[in-house]
């Protein structure tokens, strides 16, 4: 991927080959004080042609007298000497820290995906973290029980302090809890914002090139609204997606919420045949409300490939993978859970230089 495809005036490139040591120590901090303890990491250094950031979407409102520009989505992005061609964006449901570190504070997707080649955009939505100016009134109330209920959604264990058997999350550190817990943003989990966070999205991804989007949780449907309005996304690979999109009259029915479904024409659906898309859940699903999720998977690929389109369903469980929480990329196995996006990629010629 060149650089000259997210080249733009407010980023912060480094022109020339930057090499960041992965042999340092990498220091999970508890929530106060110095740090405990460190992670190594692996000692090959990292290799980066250009990393900056840029904002994507948005609007301006008011006049020239008085005005705000609000609703963008922001891109941070980091492009490896001789890159692939096909970039990875990535697209969480919580924040961005998930796709940058595994639990304990070792090398997460960014970085793995760096080293073998590909092109990194971190993608935080339109008034979601680093894109949280918006062009509406907003309300933030704390939500007691939230991280009870992260326990919960993220399959941590079947109920808050009691850890599933085998989970792929360092259980005995304190400090690895705390961090996942502050690994959040508020969410607007409303259609309308969905949908303007798709085309904020698509709008990145026409600036950008082509990529494929990684995605967690609700994230998933919102990249499906995507790549009905861009055709530089090339391919889905969804962690745990939480909501859907079908042809008008198929799959399950109801009024659009914030967590879909989504019904939209034939026509517009078969935009989604044109690429690979792979559902990905990790372990103890049938255990959880998780399970309704994985039985739509199921339509939904069905649906997709009845209409001629490429998509599959991979449970961790059937490739040998165990434990695996709802954000199976920022396990403890997560170099193993990468190897299959790296095949995935692969069979569907994703990574090509």
């Amino acid at each position: 991927m060149s650089a000259k495809s997210v080249s733009n005036p407010l980023r912060w490139g480094l022109l020339g080959a930057l090499t960041l040591s992965a042999s340092a120590a990498v220091y999970l901090a508890p929530a106060h004080g110095a740090p405990k303890k460190a992670v190594a990491r692996a000692e090959a250094p990292i290799m980066i042609k250009e990393e900056g950031s840029f904002a994507a979407g948005g609007k301006i409102i008011g006049d020239d007298s008085k005005s705000i520009h609000c609703d963008q989505g922001h891109v941070e992005y980091q492009i490896p000497v001789n890159p692939r061609k096909v970039g990875l964006f990535m697209w969480h449901s919580s924040s961005a820290h998930v796709w940058q570190n595994r639990w304990d504070g070792g090398e997460g997707y960014q970085s793995i995906f760096l080293r073998r080649g590909f092109p990194v955009f971190i993608w935080d939505g339109p008034r979601v973290g680093r894109g949280n100016m918006s062009c509406e009134p907003t309300t933030y109330e704390p939500r007691m029980g939230q991280d009870q209920g992260n326990w919960i959604a993220w399959r941590f264990g079947p109920k808050p302090g009691e850890w599933f058997p085998g989970v792929q999350f360092p259980t005995k550190s304190k400090e690895a809890y705390d961090a996942a817990m502050y690994a959040r943003y508020h969410e607007y989990d409303f259609a309308k914002n969905a949908h303007m966070e798709a085309e904020a999205a698509a709008k990145a991804m026409d600036k950008i090139g082509p990529v494929v989007a990684l995605t967690n949780s609700a994230g998933g449907w919102r990249a499906m609204l995507a790549a009905l309005k861009s055709d530089n996304l090339k391919g889905i690979v969804a962690y745990e997606t939480a909501a859907f999109v079908f042809p008008e009259g198929e799959g399950p029915q109801g009024v659009e919420g914030g967590f879909g479904p989504t019904h939209v024409p034939l026509a517009e659906f078969k935009r989604l045949t044109k690429i690979p898309i792979q559902l990905v859940w990790g372990d103890y699903t049938a255990q959880t409300y998780w399970k309704t999720n994985v039985e739509i998977s199921k339509q939904f690929v069905a649906t997709i490939n009845k209409y001629g389109g490429h998509a599959e369903l991979l449970m961790l469980p059937d490739a040998g993978l165990k434990g695996n929480t709802h954000i199976a990329f920022a396990d403890m196995n997560n170099v193993q859970v990468a190897d299959l996006l790296s095949a995935f990629l692969k069979k569907n010629k994703l990574d090509l230089r």
